[in-house]
């Protein structure tokens, strides 16, 4: 017969596991002191996620403060069938069976009695009732349950008749806000607070999947705990952590908060080594100011460095919510645009915020800032890797037929050979839009635009237009989709300090400039659709003529449009550079073909086209975007899914003329929720001018991987390898393998508890954010307090 015993209680139906005997076990807080016989002996055993042998080593030891804190099999007392008496000092109850002894004025209930007095809820075995002393004594199966919805348990409880306050035998407390609380003794006041002895308590799950006990992943013994309701807290004199049914360090004065209420205190500690800074611990305290405002202060202690001050405030109001982040502390760095000149020591920090606020149904703001001391601080203390930092703020207005925005943005550039004085700055950017329904048949979109760059050491730009577009979509009698668009735009560029812009495509010329714009475009597409292979499949061809006179382009400056390349997103789009500030004009064919192929459990979706300029004049596009000559280059895409554990994206780009793969581009995602890897890579091969910042060649590859053993375990690890050349691209100072970083752990993460260790290199140096391993330790106790 399958079954488990837990505590000297017998769990049928789950599964045992046998030791030797001679390890001591205790059976309800006490010691099984049965004459011992060869052979083996059922005990408990959690899961078989967590190591058979640990476990064993565990429950042998177990603590003699640990009770029982698995379910009772009692059920609660249900609520009462009788209406509420009308005095208050009435006890509704039912039984069985009852006696009453007229001399000594005693009631004897028995047989599942039920007790009901003012919100309170009694259950039990048995109870005896003395009138005259208003002592109720319940034995057997005993459950209470208060108005707040926390159940008490116990083999023995000693109450008043208000049912409020007395005392518990061997006591489990189920709490409505989450959590168990289980002693050798317990006492309730009249106000609810409970005093208990030689106690437990833990917020983790007590039984597996299967409805199996199991012990909890961490707990907390106390010689004594007092639980508050009122201020939802609980409270340890003589305190211990158990990891697993290990005790940790004691820890003499302990309380946490009960439920997802925020209470102030200790949160998870940060414990880490890097080769730059050497162990750094950091052990954050929340402070709750207020139900909606709390602050976190993190000293960061380091063994090679200085130490850093961490603080992070946040708060939620009537209208939005914002966090504000910042960082502190003060060492050595690098004159950063001389990385091998002398060292001083200097204040260093970062500040991060983020807010929104909705204001009323339509206006809103939002804005974050992210500003650093200097170019490796963010790098050199592990905070983020990001090589550019941008500020910016918003005040934005929505309506169902309109969009107003005016926004603005400060970029800072944490690479080291860039001039921050040659970064943009915005402001603003006003961006109006309105849809107008119903205009001759089709849809109107209005919108006006303006917006002013400036650049300390560099070029201004402003510019203001205004823009209408016009779709009409009808579907034919023979099924295809035809849209007809028609698009009129009005430009005025101002430009100044041109000459500090290094790219003269990218100028413009001095002065106020105008432009005009103007196209017509027609799109068909011919959905074809019909059974395949038990499924159903969908050929759509696609073509589209797209009409625009000639632009002066190279009259105004080019501030967003820069980053252009021939993707299979843009292949239709009606400007296929990015941005305002160029645009596609001639006349041109594009053609086309979209697949999707959907099968029990298998679903493929493909594109793949092309385009044709009938103008013979020179192009605007720069020479290896696939853009530059009359016939494009061959664009795609191709997505294919089997079920929930094989998920592939290739996108690629093919020379025209000799169908060299121009652009190579990897998305895999292999495996299960619980096991999968994760691969990329991209090659982007287009021989472009070294000096177009934004279009250079790149390869890399990236792979992650995470696999889950037992049920709780898994071992993860990433790594990104720099795969260009000189011959990909020439100011490159990679080799052609160049591992970035790696990263592998290993993790246990339940439902209350996570916990890991993580490897991670960088192998690239930055100023003074060397290359080295570093490795973190990750503890949270989940469901603890905030």
């Amino acid at each position: 017969m399958a079954g488990r015993f837990l505590l000297g209680r017998y769990w049928p139906g789950c599964k045992a596991l046998r030791m030797p005997r001679g390890d001591a076990i205790r059976v309800n807080g006490r010691p099984n002191v049965g004459r011992p016989r060869k052979g083996w002996l059922v005990i408990f055993t959690r899961s078989a996620c967590l190591a058979g042998s640990a476990m064993l080593f565990a429950l042998a030891a177990r603590p003699a403060l640990a009770q029982d804190l698995q379910d009772r099999p009692v059920p609660p007392p249900p609520p009462s069938d009788a209406p509420a008496p009308a005095n208050s000092d009435q006890v509704q109850f039912s039984a069985a069976a009852l006696q009453y002894d007229n001399n000594t004025d005693i009631v004897t209930a028995t047989g599942d009695v039920r007790m009901y007095r003012e919100g309170q809820k009694l259950r039990s075995d048995q109870v005896v009732w003395n009138r005259k002393t208003g002592q109720v004594v319940a034995t057997g199966n005993v459950a209470v349950t208060n108005p707040q919805g926390d159940i008490a348990y116990g083999d023995k409880i000693e109450l008043t008749d208000s049912l409020k306050d007395g005392v518990v035998d061997n006591l489990l407390i189920v709490l409505e806000q989450g959590g168990r609380l289980a002693a050798v003794e317990g006492k309730r006041d009249e106000d609810g607070v409970v005093t208990l002895k030689r106690a437990s308590y833990t917020a983790c799950s007590v039984t597996d999947s299967n409805g199996c006990p199991k012990e909890p992943s961490w707990k907390i013994t106390a010689i004594r705990v007092v639980y508050r309701p009122d201020r939802r807290r609980i409270y340890y004199t003589g305190a211990r952590v158990h990891l697993f049914g290990f005790a940790s360090i004691p820890l003499p004065r302990l309380s946490n908060p009960v439920g997802d209420n925020a209470e102030s205190g200790l949160l998870s500690p940060i414990i880490r080594y890097t080769a730059a800074n050497g162990f750094e611990v950091a052990d954050p305290y929340y402070i709750r100011l207020a139900p909606n405002r709390g602050l976190i202060v993190a000293p960061h202690i380091y063994s090679k460095v200085a130490p850093m001050l961490q603080g992070s405030f946040e708060a939620l109001t009537d209208k939005g919510a914002y966090r504000i982040i910042g960082y502190a502390t003060v060492s050595p760095r690098n004159d950063f645009l001389n990385p091998t000149g002398p060292n001083t020591t200097a204040f260093r920090g970062y500040i991060d915020g983020i807010g929104k606020f909705q204001l009323d149904p339509n206006w809103s703001i939002t804005g974050s800032l992210r500003l650093t001391t200097d170019r490796t601080f963010l790098r050199r203390y592990d905070i983020s890797n990001d090589d550019r930092l941008r500020s910016t703020a918003s005040l934005e207005r929505i309506d169902a037929n309109s969009y107003l925005g005016i926004t603005g943005w400060y970029v800072e550039s944490l690479r080291l050979g860039d001039n921050q004085r040659l970064q943009p700055i915005a402001l603003p950017e006003i961006d109006y839009r309105r849809r107008i329904d119903d205009v001759l048949g089709g849809r109107v979109a209005l919108q006006l635009n303006t917006l002013a760059i400036t650049r300390p050491a560099g070029q201004d730009t402003q510019r203001a237009f205004a823009s209408a577009r016009w779709d009409l979509r009808r579907i034919t009698p023979w099924g295809q989709e035809v849209t007809l668009t028609a698009y009129a735009r009005g430009d005025v560029y101002n430009a100044s300090d041109t000459a500090a812009t290094t790219v003269v495509a990218y100028r413009g010329l001095e002065g106020v400039h105008a432009r005009a714009i103007g196209a017509l475009a027609l799109d068909i597409k011919w959905p074809l659709i019909g059974e395949f292979l038990g499924g159903t499949q969908r050929v759509t061809p696609r073509f589209q003529i797209v009409a625009s006179p000639g632009t002066p382009n190279l009259s105004v400056p080019n501030e967003d449009a820069r980053a252009v390349d021939l993707e299979d997103s843009n292949l239709f789009a009606l400007n296929r550079f990015p941005g305002y500030d160029r645009w596609e004009d001639s006349t041109r064919f594009t053609y086309g073909v979209d697949y999707a192929l959907d099968l029990p459990g298998v679903a493929v979706d493909a594109n793949i086209g092309q385009s044709y300029r009938l103008t013979s004049r020179p192009s605007i596009f720069p020479n290896g975007t696939g853009l530059s000559e009359r016939v494009s280059d061959i664009v795609g895409r191709t997505e294919v899914r089997i079920r929930d554990f094989v998920s592939v994206i290739h996108r690629y780009r093919l020379d025209k003329d000799n169908f060299a793969v121009r652009r190579n581009e990897i998305d895999a995602t292999i495996g299960s929720k619980q096991t999968y890897v994760l691969l990329g890579y991209l090659r982007l091969n287009r021989n472009i001018d070294p000096t177009l910042e934004d279009l250079r060649d790149r390869e890399e590859a990236r792979v992650g991987a995470r696999v889950g053993f037992g049920r709780f375990w898994s071992i993860f690890g990433s790594a990104t390898i720099d795969l260009t050349d000189k011959a990909e691209d020439p100011t490159s100072i990679a080799n052609g393998f160049s591992p970035v970083r790696h990263r592998l752990g290993v993790q246990y993460e339940d439902d209350c508890l996570r916990l890991g260790v993580t490897w991670r290199r960088d192998y690239q140096d930055t100023g003074d954010a060397r290359a080295g391993n570093s490795f973190l330790l990750t503890l949270a106790f989940k469901n603890l307090g905030r």
